[in-house]
């Protein structure tokens, strides 16, 4: 399928940082990992101990500074190594070990305002908790937030209670949520962590944890997979009893699967884990880093999704499209209404042709308005119903590879004039004679009024001995849905 995502300069089919930073900045910009020498509420007693049971000794920044370093030298350092490879661009000083808002105002004012004077530091990102940030320092990040760019980024893990207190978090969602709103209400960015694989979490527990936080006001997301690290109460857990560790092909299935569901408008700040290879237990594929990035781009681009695909229906209709039509064939558009599919098929076939059937003027003009304006000529548009295809068509019999029906009525139009059943199913009889050996049938259906309800009862009937698929992007009973319909009368 052809990447048709726009948020990503390199290709990729999600919504990358660099991009957003390009974008945003102008130019490329460089996280700088910090180590402020921040503890947490959930090791010293204030909400509980242990800390997290995967957390490390480094409390999560194991690529961070040295803590024994002040903060600029810290900085200055990890700069230097990468103007060597990288000369030009911005900075962003991350605060990222431990729970980088536990401790008084005047303490954080004494970490964050020395980066913030640094040059070309653009921004500060800061890694916490939900349930350690108090009012005073709320109303610092604001001012923070109104003199820089700021982000912060919050753990969450998992929305389910029970693999929260598993891994001893330590806070519940009501308290995730309500820091989210808190944020949000003042305009401060926020990037949630979220962690697959964690004990015990089924592929659509990790899925669900992805559609929550896509009813939430965040703006970013970093999505984690699980590792056991030496000296972590994960590691005595898994050595007295070993639980299921995602392989490397299970992570990348689930990842894509995030993505698909995510909203497009969310930055995707990171997609897989990062653990020092002396530290690591297992899964010891994470080590290959690239590799993983690598082979989730091939998964995205074999299934022909992206980020946001899910959210709409109609991107699974055009998979469909790209998946099936060549350069040189003869395609339907059964239903032209807003004439999309027509200018989309126009485009696919540019040594073939497209043909068009609506019974509304308004539909044939405003589609060959479209095609023209595109300078495509490689179409025939025809006022009448489709029940008439074979007819109108009839010296183009088992030569068609693709057709398209969207059941309903003309978007926009008059809610009076809709397809019907009797036509319908005239329609595609005549399709089935129209297609060639390989062809195939895609109808969108939209069961939500009373026709489209009588049109989708019918066709789930008028399917059951053909060869078909059904794709269905939500459980809700009036959704759209796409019927795909393949040539052989027996289903394989």
């Amino acid at each position: 399928m052809k990447n048709e995502f726009r948020y990503t300069n390199s290709n990729k089919r999600y919504y990358t940082l660099d991009y957003f930073y390009k974008q945003t900045f102008g130019k490329k910009v460089y996280k700088i990992s910090l180590n402020a020498g921040f503890t947490c509420p959930n090791k010293d007693g204030n909400k509980g101990y242990g800390g997290c049971i995967y957390c490390s000794k480094l409390g999560s920044g194991d690529f961070a500074g040295n803590k024994e370093k002040d903060l600029v030298t810290q900085f200055q350092e990890v700069k230097n190594k990468m103007k060597k490879k990288w000369n030009d661009g911005y900075y962003i000083g991350y605060f990222q070990a431990n729970t980088n808002t536990y401790a008084e105002v005047e303490v954080l004012k004494q970490k964050y305002e020395p980066i913030l004077a640094l040059e070309n530091v653009i921004g500060l990102s800061i890694a916490t908790r939900p349930d350690a940030i108090r009012e005073d320092c709320l109303e610092y990040l604001t001012d923070l937030s109104k003199r820089t760019y700021l982000t912060i980024e919050l753990g969450l893990q998992t929305i389910h209670e029970k693999t929260s207190k598993f891994i001893n978090r330590g806070h519940d969602l009501k308290c995730f949520e309500e820091m989210v709103e808190k944020l949000r209400k003042r305009k401060i960015n926020i990037v949630v962590h979220i962690m697959n694989g964690l004990p015990y979490e089924t592929k659509e527990m990790m899925l669900e944890t992805v559609k929550y936080l896509n009813q939430l006001d965040i703006q970013g997301i970093k999505i984690h997979m699980l590792h056991i690290l030496k000296n972590t109460t994960l590691e005595k857990i898994y050595q007295k009893e070993p639980f299921h560790v995602l392989t490397k092909e299970e992570y990348i299935d689930i990842v894509c699967d995030q993505l698909e569901q995510l909203r497009e408008d969310i930055v995707i700040h990171r997609i897989t884990g990062d653990p020092k290879k002396e530290d690591l237990i297992e899964p010891q594929w994470l080590l290959k880093k690239f590799s993983v990035l690598d082979d989730i781009d091939k998964e995205l681009e074999k299934r022909g999704t992206f980020q946001g695909f899910q959210k709409s229906i109609l991107n699974r209709v055009r998979e469909r499209i790209y998946r099936y039509v060549k350069r040189n064939d003869l395609v339907i558009d059964a239903t032209i209404g807003n004439g999309k599919d027509t200018l989309l098929l126009a485009k696919m076939v540019p040594v073939g042709k497209v043909f068009g059937f609506d019974i509304q003027e308004e539909a044939i003009e405003k589609t060959k308005i479209e095609l023209e304006k595109e300078n495509l000529t490689n179409f025939e548009l025809f006022q009448t119903g489709h029940e008439n295809m074979t007819k109108v068509l009839k010296d183009y019999q088992n030569k068609i590879s693709l057709i398209v029906f969207n059941l309903g009525y003309l978007p926009g139009g008059n809610k009076e004039i809709t397809t019907t059943i009797e036509t319908t199913k005239k329609a595609l009889n005549s399709a089935e004679k129209l297609l060639n050996q390989k062809g195939k049938i895609l109808i969108m259906v939209y069961p939500g009024h009373k026709q489209g309800k009588e049109e989708s009862d019918f066709l789930k009937e008028y399917i059951k001995d053909k060869n078909y698929i059904e794709f269905h992007n939500t459980k809700n009973k009036i959704a759209p849905y796409l019927i795909q319909i393949n040539k052989q009368t027996k289903r394989e």
